[in-house]
């Protein structure tokens, strides 16, 4: 059973003073409040409900659109891209994209490479765009 009401008093604080920081840039991995979410949506982890997450395009400092990581490996899954930065594996799960605030931003946790990125954004484009 979630426990949507720890969340709720949690998602209000995050409102009220969230960290908001303004020197977050694209291919950045970030510790993120995600919360608890419906269904098969990504829930965040521990008492912070924090979960990884990479930003793909900064609208400006207050959204961005990103995507959430996992450690588990879904190798039957198109939807899981797997990424090493700094000695570190992920999956980037890209069905999870969507647009946050910046307020839900934690702590940096390092930046991915160039060719790394370049196949995330490729893989969400012909996985996810695909109308086939």
């Amino acid at each position: 059973m979630k426990d949507f009401d720890t969340w709720n008093s949690h998602k209000k604080e995050i409102n009220e003073v969230g960290l908001s920081p303004e020197f977050f840039h694209v291919r950045e991995l970030w510790w993120a409040t995600l919360g608890l979410n419906i269904g098969h949506e990504q829930d965040g982890k521990n008492d912070e409900f924090e979960r990884p997450v990479l930003i793909l395009k900064k609208f400006n400092r207050h959204v961005f659109l990103g995507v959430p990581l996992s450690t588990q490996e879904k190798s039957a899954n198109k939807y899981y891209v797997k990424i090493s930065w700094q000695g570190n594996s992920s999956f980037v799960i890209i069905s999870q994209i969507r647009l946050f605030s910046s307020k839900r931003l934690k702590r940096k946790l390092g930046k991915i490479s160039g060719d790394s990125f370049l196949e995330v954004k490729n893989r969400i484009i012909s996985d996810t765009l695909d109308e086939s």
